[in-house]
C-alpha cells in the first residue's frame, strides 16, 4: 500500500475517502495518533487517485456532490465508475475479510463435506480426545480442531455467517495476528470447558463466535471503534445464548462452549482495549 496522505479533519477525510471509492479507488483510512492517513491499495491507480485528490483540494465542493461519471476518470483502460460500484458481491465479500477469515471458513466447508461422507472417521481424527477423561495434551492440534466440524447445513452457515461477519471485521481493523490469538484464545477455551462438562463428541465455531462477539463489545463499549456492533445484534445473540440453556431451541446447542467462548471474549477485549493497539484500518 501507499500512503496519499495525511490529515486531522475527520470530516474532510470521511468525504474524501467516499469520494475516492466512488470513483472506483481502492483505499482505507487508518489512525496514528491524532493524525488520519489515507492509503492506495493498488499502485496502478496512483496517478488516478492524485488527480482526483488534486481536484478536491482545488474544489472541496466537489466532496459534496453527488458522484457523477466524467471523462476524466475513464479511458479504453479503465472500467467506468457505474461497474465498479456494480461489483460482484464476491469480490465485496472478498474485501471484508482478509486471508486468515477466508482460510477458516473454507477449511470448515471442507471439513463439513468430509464430515459428511465419511462421518466415523472424521468425528475420530478430529474430536478434542478419544477419552472422557484425558485431554488431548500428547495431540495438541486437538485442542483446535473441533471448532472445524458442523454437522447440519444450517449449523455451518451460521456459524462460517457470523465468523465473516466478525472476524473479518476484526482482521481488516486490528491485523491477523489479532484475530488468529483471538481465534486460538476463545476456540481453545470453549473446546476445552465442553469437554469437561459434557464430554468429547461435540463440535462447532459457535464458541469462537461468541468470543468475537464478546471481543467486539467490550473493545467497543462506550466508544466508536470500527468493531461496534448495534446493541439489538448483542440483545440476540445473548437472547441465542440463554435460550439454549431453556432446552426450547429445536438443535442440540453446545451451551459451556457458547458461555466460555463469551466469557474469553470479553476478557481478551478488555485485555486489548487496554494494550490499545494501532487499528490497521479506521474504514
Amino acid at each position: 500500500m501507499r500512503r496519499l496522505l495525511s490529515s486531522k479533519d475527520p470530516e474532510w477525510m470521511r468525504k474524501l475517502y467516499q469520494y475516492l471509492r466512488q470513483h472506483g479507488i481502492p483505499v482505507s483510512v487508518t489512525e496514528k495518533g491524532e493524525q488520519l492517513e489515507l492509503w492506495l491499495h493498488q499502485s496502478s491507480y496512483e496517478a488516478l487517485a492524485k488527480d482526483l485528490v488534486q481536484q478536491c483540494k482545488a474544489n472541496p465542493e466537489l466532496l459534496d456532490e453527488e458522484p457523477q461519471q466524467s471523462a476524466s476518470t475513464q479511458d479504453s483502460n479503465q472500467p467506468s465508475s457505474t461497474s465498479r460500484r456494480s461489483a460482484p458481491i464476491s469480490l465485496t465479500l472478498l474485501a471484508q475479510s482478509g486471508w486468515l477469515t477466508r482460510i477458516v471458513a473454507a477449511l470448515a466447508a471442507l471439513v463439513f463435506l468430509v464430515l459428511n461422507m465419511w462421518p466415523e472417521a472424521t468425528l475420530e481424527a478430529l474430536k478434542i480426545s478419544r477419552f472422557f477423561n484425558a485431554l488431548p495434551f500428547d495431540q495438541p492440534w486437538r485442542f483446535v480442531t473441533p471448532v472445524f466440524m458442523h454437522f447440519t447445513l444450517l449449523h455451518i452457515v451460521f456459524n462460517v455467517f457470523w465468523w465473516w461477519y466478525l472476524g473479518g471485521r476484526i482482521e481488516k481493523t486490528l491485523g491477523t495476528s489479532w484475530l488468529l490469538a483471538l481465534f486460538l484464545f476463545s476456540g481453545i477455551t470453549a473446546n476445552v470447558i465442553q469437554y469437561l462438562m459434557n464430554g468429547p463428541n461435540f463440535g462447532g465455531m459457535s464458541g469462537v463466535v461468541y468470543g468475537l462477539l464478546g471481543f467486539c463489545w467490550v473493545y467497543s463499549f462506550r466508544r466508536a471503534t470500527p468493531l461496534y456492533l448495534p446493541p439489538g445484534l448483542i440483545v440476540f445473540m445473548l437472547l441465542w445464548l440463554v435460550l439454549g440453556y431453556t432446552g426450547v431451541l429445536w438443535v442440540n446447542v453446545a451451551n459451556e462452549a457458547h458461555l466460555a467462548g463469551l466469557l474469553s471474549g470479553c476478557l481478551a477485549g478488555f485485555v486489548v482495549r487496554a494494550l490499545n493497539p494501532t487499528p490497521k484500518i479506521r474504514y
